[in-house]
Formats: structure tokens, sequence, C-alpha cells
């Protein structure tokens, strides 16, 4: 129940699990233009969701649309299960190996053994590959990880069912059929407008860049309102979302900008080339918005930021990607 499968280690589990099935069945994409097409970043603040008491954050759209975004885009049919029963969904797991076909599915980081202890939290939104089974143990191409691994049937079925929000409930996936010929003039295309569209155009005042803006105004009040030490719980949350969930928010607007910069050449697009340079350099001051809210976190005495003052840097950032994604999306909107 094995496969030559080629594993390529990536900065973000659902993009690189979509680069590398895809991969297997001879279509060569890679992580950003992956990322890029399937309309990936995106930007939410939700004060009345709590996760643990802590207002919900997210710098990228909700897991599974990537690949469906995509899928759609270039014409890739795929077929999606999800499972009440997990031995049924450890059974169709099998027949699908025996089939040939790796499988990604949806998992909760806690359950995967084969992570360090000091990585392994209550995380239910985990994409990894299964592309075999040897001795009773199954095969797994993670892309966070630089090579392939393996885990036990027990702790991948818990991994596959853990409890929690959002409940994997078995989810696995894979193509049933790849196009012989796709645009991707028009993917890319379309992927930029959506994109653009989501992060400037949505009339609600918690997304996008609009959201961001609106999370710096609440940020600059929380001491007051919320009293420091829920304060110093809420930025540590936020700069976990940001830098450690996923690929985090820099991490994304740097996958981002690898994308623009790759369709300006293939567009031959030099507006899409300087965007993609200009994404660049607000992912660095997202990191540092991060640096300087560990070390209020951390109390340190030297270096450090009041809160009022990481409002006014996130705040920049916002106005930065609204200028960014409103070109974006008078470029895109021609085509």
């Amino acid at each position: 129940m094995t496969v030559n499968f080629d594993h390529k280690q990536s900065a973000h589990c659902e993009s690189g699990v979509v680069s590398n099935l895809l991969r297997f069945h001879g279509m060569d994409f890679d992580e950003p233009m992956v990322f890029g097409i399937g309309s990936g970043l995106f930007f939410t603040y939700l004060p009345f969701v709590r996760v643990n008491g802590i207002p919900g954050v997210a710098y990228r759209i909700w897991p599974g649309q990537i690949f469906k975004r995509f899928s759609d885009r270039i014409g890739i049919k795929i077929e999606r299960q999800k499972f009440s029963n997990p031995a049924k969904a450890m059974d169709e797991l099998d027949r699908m190996l025996d089939k040939g076909q790796p499988v990604g599915m949806l998992t909760s980081v806690f359950f995967l053994d084969y992570l360090p202890a000091a990585y392994r939290f209550h995380f239910n939104a985990h994409n990894i590959i299964v592309f075999g089974k040897e001795n009773g143990r199954y095969l797994v191409s993670d892309p966070v990880m630089e090579h392939t691994t393996d885990i036990s049937y027990e702790d991948l079925a818990r991994a596959r069912f853990a409890k929690g929000m959002p409940e994997p409930s078995g989810r696995m996936y894979y193509p049933l059929r790849v196009p012989g010929e796709f645009s991707v003039e028009k993917a890319l295309w379309t992927g930029i407008k959506q994109t653009s569209d989501h992060m400037t155009r949505i009339p609600m005042p918690l997304v996008g860049t609009k959201g961001m803006k609106y999370l710096a105004g609440r940020m600059r009040k929380w001491p007051e309102r919320i009293g420091d030490r829920k304060a110093i719980l809420w930025l540590g949350n936020l700069i976990r979302m940001q830098e450690e969930i996923g690929t985090g928010g820099a991490g994304f607007r740097f996958i981002y900008a690898a994308f623009l910069d790759q369709a300006g050449h293939k567009l031959n697009n030099p507006k899409l080339i300087d965007l993609s340079k200009q994404l660049t350099k607000n992912g660095d001051k997202l990191r540092d918005f991060a640096y300087y809210a560990g070390r209020v976190c951390k109390n340190r005495k030297s270096d450090t930021k009041t809160f009022a003052e990481l409002g006014d840097i996130l705040e920049e950032c916002s106005q930065q990607e609204q200028a960014i994604f409103s070109e974006l999306y008078e470029v895109s909107r021609s085509k």
C-alpha cells in the first residue's frame, strides 16, 4: 500500500498539500500559485466569536476554500468525503490507498505524534497527505515537515475525529480528474480579482483591511476596557494567530507576494511585480508588529511599545493593504 510520492516542504499546510497532490497527478503548481489562484489571503476579526474566551481572528479564508476555488478555476474534479464513524473512515482510507491514490485530509495537530510535543496543540484544521501504509503504520506527507513520516492507526484516527471547532469529522479529499487543457491566465486574474475585492470592497467593518483597522482601534483600548492581564492574553493570542497558526498573517503576505511576482512574469505585467514588492514590505511591518507585541507579552523593559503604539502599527498595515489591494482590483477588473 505505497506509491512513489514526491514530498516537498511548504510554508502553509493546505496550499502545500494541494501542490503535492497535484504534482502526483502530473500538474506542477507550486505553493504560491495554489494560494494565489485559490484566493487564500484574507483578514477577519470576530469579537463575538470566542475561542477559549478570546475573540477570533484569522489572516486567511476558511479551511478547504483554497483547494475548492483553485480546483474550480483550473477545472479539477475533487472527491470530498466526511464520516461519522472512525472505523468506516479508516476503511475508506485503506481502500483508496489500495488503489494507489494519495489522500489529503483534515487533522488535529494535537494527536499527530510525529510532531514535537511543544508544537502539538488543539488546532483541528491541519492538512496532511497519507500516501501509503507499511507494517500497520500510515505514511504521511506533512507539508510543514522536511521529510515524510509515519503515524499509527490509533493516533491518525484520533487526529481525524478530534472534538472542538471545527470538527475534522474524518474529512478526506483527492482529485478524481485533472484537465488536459486549462487557461492559467484566466485563473490568475480571477484569483487576483476575488482576493482584492474581498480585502477592500466587502461593506463590513470586521473583514479585509477594514477589519484590520477596526482591530487596531479596539486594541488601543484593551488595557482600560478589559484590564492588563486579559489584554496581554488577547494580544498573545493575536501573535499566535499571526505567526504560528498555519503560516500566519505575515507569512501569508509573503506567499501572496511571491504569487504576484510569478503572475506578473507569466502575464508580462510589471504592475503586479511592483505590488508584490509593496506587499512584501507590509509583511515585514506585520512581523515588526509581532516582535513588539511579543515584548509586551513578555514584559520586557526595553524596546517596547504601548498598546496605542501597537494599534498605530497595525492601522498603518491596514492602510498599506487598502492601497495595494485597491490598485490590484483596478488592474484585475479590466481583465
